[in-house]
């Protein structure tokens, strides 16, 4: 196992995920004003799945996208969706502000993401 490659790996999983998760947000941040925080959430993190699987592919593991791929990221993402989900109402349950609720959710979900989409890249035949 190369350290540093999966260094490299973690960093631009990092710019990549930075930037979905902004785009995430983003999007929750204004659909959350006028629909279900739970529909806004779902509608924003399939806007950023798909920026994250194209993203992901060319810049953070330097592979082509495959159908193969598309759908072992679409099956992380699927765990990582209901990780989402699950962490997003325990944290609106325990009072904390719609606005703010991903915040933590992004801090527990973003490390074990990385840990799924580097399977799928990186172990998956394709």
């Amino acid at each position: 196992m190369d350290i540093k490659k999966i260094i490299g790996e973690f960093v631009r999983f990092g710019l990549v995920g930075g930037l979905c998760t902004v785009l995430h947000y983003g999007v929750y941040y204004l659909l959350q004003l006028v629909i279900s925080v739970n529909v806004a959430y779902t509608i924003g993190y399939l806007a950023g799945f798909v920026v994250n699987f194209y993203l992901t592919s060319y810049f953070t593991f330097r592979e082509a996208p495959s159908w193969g791929r598309l759908i072992g990221m679409g099956g992380a993402h699927g765990v990582n969706y209901l990780l989402h989900m699950v962490l997003l109402n325990l944290f609106l349950a325990l009072g904390v502000p719609p606005v703010w609720a991903p915040i933590p959710v992004y801090a527990v979900a973003i490390p074990v993401n990385f840990l799924l989409v580097r399977y799928v890249f990186k172990h998956k035949k394709q």
